[in-house]
């Protein structure tokens, strides 16, 4: 379970507008990266907001009961998303900072430190921690991570309107074999990225129908 430690050691620094921050989307074959930012009230305690986690330990049903939560205890919630065109021009790495600098800089009020999942934002002037698997560790990242999730979510359902047949709404476009498979039949549609290592060699007609029981392309989610 998070904890609240993190956040009340900046406190005890005298910095009370903290924001977690996390993305998800970072490991699809297709579709943005989408990052959030959230500041919680310091009054905040776990009892309010029951079940907050690594967005990827909760059911879809839970993870959308506690979207609408978070947003009505949160001072501040902010989203952010790079397309995948950022993506496949910039890197994964530089198209996650450019989201979560957006979602960050959505913030009213701004915060005053982060606390981020993994990574650092050098782009913003002010104090900030990177902490490996915060969503699991850190409770404002971990409610980061569900708002995060679910607004991907709702993307990759709209843009399985847009683009029928490769499954989207269900596997929200992580390489799973049921994308893979549709990949393999359908080729790659417009929100594929194509600088991803199993996009490319479908396109490029180096993976066949053979190769998809491979294993170390595919992922849970």
């Amino acid at each position: 379970m998070p904890s609240f430690i993190e956040e009340e050691q900046l406190a005890a620094k005298g910095y009370h507008l903290i924001a977690g921050v996390d993305e998800a989307g970072r490991g699809a074959l297709a579709g943005p990266v989408v990052a959030a930012a959230v500041i919680l009230p310091g009054s905040v305690d776990a009892a309010q907001l029951d079940g907050v986690r690594d967005s990827k330990l909760l059911s879809p049903a839970k993870r959308e009961r506690l979207y609408y939560h978070i947003y009505e205890v949160a001072v501040s919630v902010g989203v952010g998303m790079a397309p995948h065109s950022l993506v496949d021009s910039l890197g994964i790495i530089k198209a996650t900072r450019i989201a979560m600098k957006q979602a960050v800089e959505r913030l009213s009020p701004l915060p005053e430190s982060l606390l981020i999942d993994y990574m650092r934002l050098p782009e913003l002037k002010m104090p900030q921690k990177g902490i490996t698997h915060g969503d699991n560790l850190c409770f404002s990242i971990a409610c980061a991570s569900i708002i995060a999730k679910v607004a991907r979510d709702w993307v990759m359902a709209e843009f399985d309107r847009l683009y029928p047949g490769y499954g989207l709404a269900q596997h929200k476009g992580y390489c799973t074999r049921q994308h893979v498979a549709c990949l393999l039949r359908l080729g790659a549609c417009p929100i594929h990225r194509r600088s991803f290592r199993p996009v490319m060699e479908i396109t490029q007609g180096l993976f066949s129908e053979s190769n998809i029981l491979k294993e170390d392309w595919y992922e849970q989610e």
